[in-house]
């Protein structure tokens, strides 16, 4: 999550060293000669979505006259867009194309990465490859579309090295907050780039596996061309913290706690999900799941085995009758969602649970700007309730996902990329890792916006050309054309997780 989301007003125009001193890349609108057709000597980039604002993750690599797709995922709008669930990017570029993609690959499970597949399906209709985590969360939700027959999913192990088309994929572990996060270095004719995907350097990750640091290492003595990279905390110094000390936060926490304690966070999250089961068992307490997508998180999560070890999960309809001393609500709801779990028991809408003087809520994640309305609104109806609220800013029951400065310097030092193009953030975000990678020894950084177009080569590396990042609005019925009322600045868009 990032601490600041909103892109500023500012020259839409796209930015090499982000300097101003560039001319403006001749606007490139797609489709017959006109459009951008990768050669063999070149690795093309062109961010769709997660470029310029957190969340609607869409990057397209094209080498050789073939597109790979990376991610396609979602951003949540707050209660200033009505009517309006999520936000993706219209892949219309793409889909002109389709007759060239190879085929889709995701890095992670989180709704900014994988939430618009099941919407984007009928448009884009190519192979979709994936880890077990993953591709179990992606058939879910083609099965609610009635496309799970039809999608090919293709579920790989990470460390599995994926041939698709001109790109010879070598898929590398990393930790984030959800099960399964991967890099991608990504190897053609022309060169090697590692697509981080979202990551941190977590010694103990509670679940899964720990960064694959040998492969990190190989692909810097190799010699890597570039790295598009997470920027979300660039702005942020020191190092990210583990989930163990987030843990660690809960058990301390939990103790010598009267009435039922809830704690919201992010669903996908599934080692906070074992984090808070322990705890509660350090004080003798069960764990009941309130929302519907922690079931859904509970049941990938099962079916993966990433929850062998952590004691039962209570029914709800049993914890209506236990004594309120031995419970723990783990909802949904951390950032005020008005249909969430947590938003129902504040309102005491909940059909079977509720909240009452003497209990506790914890919140074990971070509010994203845009909701801080909706949760000073949750945090008035819990504080009349006479529920003692616990939020990051009293006690370390959360750790971010994301690399910290200290930890994108640590990644520089080993893959010691060529260029650096970083991605996933705001232009702020984006503006402060590309003067961090020049502290590193990058020869070049290129900052872009989605439908900036780079050409990545060992000669020529540059913006070439520009599409206009069009958007599609989810209303929960269809999908609409997205024009804003103002500059894409105003748009105040959150990652889903």
């Amino acid at each position: 999550m990032a601490p600041n989301n909103r892109a500023r007003n500012r020259n839409p125009r796209p930015r090499d060293d982000f300097d101003g001193s560039r001319p403006p890349a001749t606007p490139v609108h797609g489709g017959g000669p006109t459009g951008p057709v990768p050669g063999k000597d070149e690795i093309l980039f062109l961010p769709l979505g997660g470029c310029s604002r957190i969340g609607m993750n869409m990057a397209l690599y094209g080498h050789a006259g073939k597109w790979l797709i990376v991610d396609a995922g979602v951003a949540f709008v707050g209660d200033e867009m009505p009517g309006i669930d999520s936000l993706m990017a219209d892949p219309a570029f793409i889909e002109e194309r389709m007759q060239d993609v190879v085929g889709l690959v995701v890095t992670h499970a989180h709704e900014d990465h994988i939430g618009a597949i099941h919407h984007l399906w009928p448009r884009l209709r190519c192979p979709i490859y994936a880890s077990p985590f993953a591709s179990h969360i992606i058939r879910d939700r083609l099965k609610e579309k009635g496309a799970h027959r039809a999608a090919k999913v293709q579920t790989f192990e990470i460390g599995d090295t994926l041939t698709i088309g001109p790109f010879r994929i070598e898929t590398i572990a990393v930790t984030h907050s959800i099960p399964e996060p991967m890099s991608l270095a990504i190897r053609t004719a022309a060169g090697t780039v590692l697509h981080t995907g979202d990551w941190k350097f977590d010694p103990n990750p509670l679940v899964g596996r720990s960064t694959d640091f040998a492969a990190l290492k190989r692909l810097g003595d190799e010699g890597l061309l570039a790295m598009m990279c997470d920027s979300t905390n660039a702005d942020v110094p020191g190092s990210t913290g583990s989930e163990a000390d987030a843990r660690a936060g809960l058990i301390g926490a939990f103790a010598n706690r009267s009435g039922a304690i809830a704690v919201t966070g992010f669903a996908s999250n599934v080692a906070r999900m074992t984090a808070v089961a322990e705890a509660a068992a350090a004080v003798g307490r069960k764990v009941v799941l309130v929302g519907r997508s922690m079931l859904r998180m509970e049941k990938a999560a099962q079916a993966c085995g990433y929850l062998d070890h952590v004691p039962d999960f209570m029914d709800v309809r049993e914890a209506s009758w236990t004594p309120r001393d031995n419970l723990v609500f783990l909802c949904t709801g951390s950032q005020g969602e008005e249909r969430a779990a947590l938003s129902r028991l504040a309102r005491n809408e909940h059909r079977d649970l509720w909240l009452e003087e003497g209990d506790t809520v914890i919140f074990s994640a971070r509010a994203i700007p845009g909701n801080e309305e909706a949760l000073a609104e949750i945090h008035e109806h819990l504080r009349g309730m006479g529920v003692e609220i616990v939020t990051p800013a009293d006690a370390p029951v959360h750790v971010s996902g994301h690399p910290k400065r200290n930890d994108l310097a640590r990644m520089y030092g080993m893959v010691r990329p060529r260029f650096a193009v970083p991605v996933h953030g705001t232009i702020e975000h984006m503006e402060a890792h590309a003067r961090l990678a020049r502290s590193c020894g990058v020869e070049r950084a290129l900052v872009p916006e989605d439908g900036d177009i780079l050409r990545i080569a060992k000669e020529g590396t540059r913006v070439i050309g520009r599409i206009e990042p069009k958007r599609l609005a989810n209303t929960g019925r269809e999908l609409i054309a997205w024009v804003p009322a103002e500059l894409p600045a105003e748009e105040t868009l959150v990652a889903a997780a």
